[in-house]
């Protein structure tokens, strides 16, 4: 797949060269594109995919209310002579667009088997546009296929790319049930355009709405959360990186943007039947505002990453086709991990710049997503080290508990309690108990990674600010971390 950056006034659109060999490509392909031109409006655009059974085919329509199409993407795919694929559908699209300040709506047809190009494209008679000014696009296909294959196919992915929560687009999937006594469609998916983040909201808060909302349903649910191996209750554990790049072009530079969510359910993962992949953790990759596969560059990262920093050991990493799945080796029956990635904002580079970057920034978003995480909630993701010391905490405190309350100096007693900011009409055992073993865990995880790199334990009860200070915000150095800018961009 190769990339092209072509520019019409003041519009840059990204095209990319693309081999069509399979039916689900091809409708990935159109929902992006419709995607990609309703994120280039300024107001409220809708995207629509419609499916209607033509037997023995399935008509397909796409269509946006986006910016009129300029019909670069379409002029880079190539279809492969496929016997599968080209038995399935005629490689004909039929097109119709028209811009905010154009007077006609332009129909076309295009036969990506044509090798000819004066013959690939077939201008229509235009028609008038009458009434408000309007802009949009839509391409309609037919494919010999069940439409319940096509549909499966469509809600997972269109489910994925809602994940990319946008404030400005609403999406929709509806199909014509074909009754007898007259066409109903029935709505798949919608995803509504109002958003509880403000419009200039950081596309990272924006990833991360659109992450839970995704986890909550397990991602192959369509409306409902799953009430079976649901949340808890508990608030979804939530970790986000944004890793930056620089350039010295005006608008250059690379963003990636990470989330992490840890999740407990009420069953083990592997016995429910709404985990796709059980307690193994499915990463999705996006590029430029759309599901993409994962390059080499970022599988590599993702395994270089100190995983048992954070108490997680990775036994294997698979690609199935653009499918990259996380296994763990320790991770609890209930718990369950999603990740996703977002790269954006991308420039013309050197493939050997971009594995480098791709590389980069994945690693440490995905560092900076777990280590914000491991800072909100104290318990969670301990190294090794500092497990093994917690399991100690519960029998600590209990011995603690004791000697605070055995006292005959009330006094005493008071002063404890009051160190550890309770009343004294709050002095019953369970409570001191468990309000010291939270301290002690607290203690031992906001200590856990000022103290990986250093072979000597850390005092617990000590404030070491001058030592965080040090260390820094966000720069745990590790083998294998690069350093921005780079100068070459």
């Amino acid at each position: 797949m190769r990339l092209y950056l072509l520019f019409s006034g003041t519009l840059m659109l990204l095209v990319l060269q693309m081999e069509i060999d399979s039916v689900e490509k091809l409708c990935k392909f159109l929902i992006s594109s419709a995607f990609q031109r309703c994120r280039q409006l300024d107001y409220i655009c809708r995207l629509s995919v419609f499916l209607k059974p033509e037997p023995p085919s399935v008509r397909i329509s796409v269509s946006d209310t986006g910016v009129g199409s300029t019909l670069e993407e379409f002029h880079e795919l190539k279809v492969r002579n496929d016997p599968i694929l080209t038995g399935k559908w005629d490689g004909v699209l039929s097109i119709a667009t028209t811009g905010i300040t154009d007077t006609e709506i332009h129909h076309m047809k295009l036969d990506l088997k044509e090798n000819t190009s004066s013959r690939r494209l077939v201008r229509l008679p235009s028609a008038a546009k009458n009434g408000p000014k309007f802009s949009g696009t839509e391409v309609s296909l037919s494919i010999s296929e069940k439409i319940d294959v096509l549909l499966a196919m469509m809600t997972i992915f269109i489910r994925k790319m809602l994940v990319l929560r946008s404030p400005k687009i609403a999406i929709e999937l509806s199909v014509d049930s074909g009754d007898i006594t007259g066409s109903q469609h029935k709505r798949i998916v919608l995803e509504n355009a109002c958003s509880v983040l403000p419009v200039d909201a950081a596309n990272v808060d924006f990833l991360k709405l659109g992450f839970e909302d995704y986890v909550s349903k397990h991602g192959n649910r369509l409306v409902e959360a799953c009430q079976s191996c649901s949340s808890t209750g508990k608030i979804l554990k939530v970790g986000t990186g944004v890793a930056c790049s620089s350039g010295n072009q005006q608008g250059g530079g690379q963003v990636m943007d990470a989330v992490i969510i840890i999740s407990e359910t009420t069953v083990p993962a592997q016995t429910s039947c709404c985990c796709l992949y059980g307690r193994k953790t499915e990463v999705l990759y996006n590029r430029d505002f759309s599901p993409s596969s994962m390059p080499q560059s970022s599988l590599d990262a993702l395994t270089s990453v100190e995983w048992k920093k954070y108490g997680l050991t990775l036994r294997s990493l698979a690609d199935q086709d653009g499918l990259v799945l996380l296994e763990w080796e320790n991770l609890p029956p209930c718990v369950h991990i999603d990740i996703v990635l977002h790269r954006y904002n991308r420039q013309k580079m050197s493939s050997s710049e971009n594995s480098r970057v791709d590389r980069t920034l994945t690693r440490k978003s995905v560092k900076l997503a777990l280590k914000e995480m491991k800072e909100k909630n104290t318990g969670v993701l301990l190294s090794e080290r500092a497990l093994k010391i917690s399991n100690y905490a519960p029998d600590l405190a209990k011995t603690i508990t004791g000697l605070i309350l055995s006292s005959n100096d009330l006094n005493f007693q008071g002063q404890c309690l009051s160190l550890l900011g309770l009343q004294c009409q709050e002095s019953n055992r369970d409570t001191v108990e468990k309000c010291i073993k939270d301290k002690l865990i607290s203690v031992i995880s906001k200590h856990d990674s000022k103290s990986w790199e250093s072979r000597e334990a850390s005092s617990l009860f000590v404030d070491d600010y001058s030592q965080q200070k040090r260390i820094g915000a966000d720069e745990e150095r590790e083998e294998g971390d690069e350093v921005f800018p780079y100068p070459d961009f």
